[in-house]
């Protein structure tokens, strides 16, 4: 394996403004040990570095050592398209899996945590030859030699504690990288299972399990525990976790790291970091190392732990995860209207398929029918916990309208009708009739059982057809004027478990203007259930908050009527996601979409 640029060993780092510091004092090891005439090039990976911070690591410059920074930021908004949208890609530990990608010059590179004092010469390291191995690493000595972490991997990962690596320190098989497309098993790993433990080290252990090419411990001795080597044979130390040399005057082989320290420019800094540090934040660092631990046996002991869904066929399915990912770039975009699942194709529906009202014998028979039918399937569903109703609130304010209403709800399930349908049987209102408003496509295309349902149990389709609107709307009019309910969509698009309220159109509340009778507000919020669905999604448990009703004002025109109850039931959501999940409302963020 040799790279395109012929002698050239290229070494990698990874950090931000704060820990470059580090990545000073690590390169300085770097070349001091350097005992070749082989050229370096060593690149500093990115998004947030001074030009102050810059300058200082530039002037090691020397004619063996070339550095450049290269900022990730930009590489990232070539491939953004490629990208779930998950904030990993803003932390410098994930960008060693760029180096591939990022520089398809090397066959080959040496990627080095900034917390590292290099003793050896990295020539003797990068001739090591890997054949088809993904990476050539080291054992990472705290799974080996803490019980805890050690049946983490094995009972959450799959791995043997005696075959997992450190990834601190990573002679990179480029080459074997693109050839098997190691950036894109990473990108379809990462949103199926959220590692917290060690994640960036889970994820590349899974990754490159039965392809590591194990090199000699002593190019990776970490600072913990009992150390693998004799201390004269250590060519690199890794000041691992809270052993860091500028926040504890008695960390072990300090004095390694503050011999190079002194011989850069940035040694006053970092000794002023040291000279800061407090006890109460080293005793923070104790409770952190504590925590961890504790997470790693809290995620060893949970059911649906990584290798127990992997073995029960339950991971997240990949369908589910592309449909969150959507929704999290059409939020940034706020592109909201904009479904992000596959309609059914649309044709025009005509007048004369559509009996809206059931004036025909023949369709209050498929109605009556059908509602039946849907009315076993719901028993079933809801039996089977595939629909959970928490809690129905404010079902007195249902019970309190005395007219026709336009109930609004935001969608995000193709259950969340159902939803609705049991909160108006549990009121007073049975004897009004509850019609629900539906896309043309649901109508026309929608295929099998789903489809007999969107045909005959009280829907009300839109048209792309002028005359069918027209029927629409007389038979809406005769809906609401006749004292019975409306279920309307006002959001317009579904958004698969999204909890966010979205900005809401004008549609029904046009209706209810026009016909002077009030919009109820409804919304539905969730939370997991402890059952996992066939999806590898915690199934959600509705809670239905129903709102007091909204009336339109007497002596003021048809659309500022609409307006302001539009705006009066956006507020009621709002207010209501606010105080139910604890949070402000702000868009543009992927975290409270369910995963």
């Amino acid at each position: 394996m040799r790279n395109k640029t012929s002698d050239v060993i290229p070494v990698f780092y990874a950090c931000d403004n704060n820990f470059a510091k580090y990545t000073a004092v690590s390169l300085k090891s770097v070349m001091e040990n350097a005992k070749t005439d082989l050229r370096y090039q060593v690149h500093v990976l990115h998004t947030d570095i001074s030009d102050e911070m810059k300058n200082a690591i530039l002037a090691m410059e020397n004619e063996q050592f070339s550095i450049q920074f290269d900022c990730v930021a930009e590489y990232l908004e070539t491939i953004k398209d490629r990208l779930p949208v998950r904030d990993y890609y803003t932390k410098t530990t994930y960008y060693r899996l760029f180096i591939a990608e990022m520089f398809p010059e090397y066959d080959k590179a040496v990627y080095i945590d900034s917390d590292t004092v290099v003793l050896g010469d990295l020539a003797e390291l990068y001739s090591c030859e890997i054949a088809d191995c993904y990476v050539g690493a080291c054992n990472e000595q705290v799974m080996i030699q803490e019980d805890v972490y050690g049946t983490y991997v094995e009972k959450v990962l799959g791995i043997d504690r005696h075959r997992f690596f450190n990834a601190g320190m990573l002679l990179i098989n480029c080459e074997q990288f693109r050839k098997n497309h190691v950036l894109d098993q990473f990108m379809e790993l990462l949103p199926v299972y959220r590692f917290v433990v060690t994640q960036d080290e889970d994820y590349l252990n899974l990754i490159c399990k039965d392809r590591v090419f194990w090199l000699p411990q002593k190019w990776n001795v970490e600072m913990f525990g009992e150390l693998p080597v004799k201390e004269e044979e250590i060519c690199i130390i890794h000041y691992i976790m809270v052993s860091k040399p500028w926040h504890y005057r008695d960390c072990r082989l300090k004095e390694y790291f503050w011999n190079y320290a002194k011989k850069t420019e940035v040694c006053g800094q970092i000794q002023e970091e040291l000279n800061a540090y407090t006890d109460e934040q080293r005793e923070n660092d104790a409770r952190s190392c504590e925590r961890l631990a504790h997470t790693a046996a809290e995620e060893t002991a949970k059911e649906n732990n990584y290798l127990n869904l992997l073995k029960s066929g339950k991971l997240k399915s990949k369908e589910r995860l592309m449909v969150l990912d959507k929704i999290a770039r059409l939020e940034q975009e706020g592109r909201f209207d904009e479904d992000v699942e596959e309609d059914p194709p649309t044709r025009e529906l005509k007048p004369d398929e559509i009996d809206y009202l059931r004036t025909k014998i023949k369709s209050r028979i498929k109605t009556r029918l059908t509602y039946k039918v849907a009315r076993r399937f719901m028993n079933r569903i809801l039996e089977n916990k595939q629909l959970i109703i928490k809690e129905i609130k404010g079902i007195e304010n249902m019970n309190a309208l005395n007219s026709g209403a336009v109930i609004t709800c935001n969608h995000f399930n193709a259950f969340d009708s159902f939803a609705m349908q049991i909160a108006y049987e549990s009121s007073s209102q049975e004897k009004r009739r509850f019609y629900r408003v539906i896309r043309e496509g649901n109508y026309t295309n929608f295929p099998g059982f789903y489809g007999m349902l969107m045909r005959n149990c009280y829907t009300f389709p839109l048209s792309s057809n002028r005359e069918t609107m027209k029927k629409f709307m007389r038979s809406m009019d005769a809906v609401l004027r006749n004292g019975d309910f409306m279920l309307v969509y006002p959001e317009q698009s579904m958004w698969w478990n999204y909890r966010k309220p979205k900005p809401l159109k004008k549609g029904a509340y046009t209706f209810a203007a026009r016909n002077q009778v009030p919009v109820l507000p409804c919304f539905i919020t969730m939370e997991d259930s402890d059952i996992l669905g066939e999806d590898g999604f915690f199934v959600q448990e509705y809670t239905i908050h129903i709102a007091p009703a909204i009336y339109p004002e007497e002596n003021v025109s048809r659309s500022e009527n609409v307006e302001n109850m539009r705006r009066k039931n956006y507020e009621i959501w709002k207010e209501i996601y606010e105080k139910t999940y604890g949070e402000k409302l702000v868009y543009g963020h992927v975290e409270k979409i369910v995963s």
